[in-house]
């Protein structure tokens, strides 16, 4: 079984709305064949707990828009780890440090990882 459309749809938005906040280190992982609440993993890091919260708002301001509605949040006090809760897809908003410690890649390592078409970052000038 792989995600549905709508879980890939919302989680390519949300990353467009990390991208827009600076976040790092971006996967989407299809988990819809190992748990049954949710489809899709969305794991992003950002360098300081104010970063990992203003990723965690931006992503969230963008899926309202979008017309969902998260049913749990997590984490958002401390910026350390903010997990949002949509249902068919859940944010993983890291700190650097916490996303090193925590490995939710290698955890899902057998998940296929889902393509969030995101724009490719434009190569400094000079290289």
């Amino acid at each position: 079984m792989s995600a549905d459309q709508r879980a890939i749809e919302l989680a390519r938005a949300a990353a467009r709305a990390a991208d827009k906040a600076l976040a790092v280190d971006q996967v989407a992982l299809d988990v819809s064949g190992q748990l049954p609440l949710t489809d899709v993993f969305l794991i992003a890091t950002g360098r300081n707990e104010r970063q990992v919260s203003a990723i965690a708002r931006e992503i969230e301001d963008a899926l309202i828009v979008d017309g969902a509605k998260p049913i749990r949040r997590e984490g958002r006090a401390d910026g350390r780890w903010v997990l949002l809760d949509f249902s068919d897809i859940v944010v993983h908003v890291f700190h650097e440090e916490e996303r090193t410690y925590y490995q939710l890649e290698r955890l899902w390592r057998d998940a296929p990882v889902v393509d969030l078409q995101l724009p490719e970052q434009a190569a400094p000038a000079g290289e």
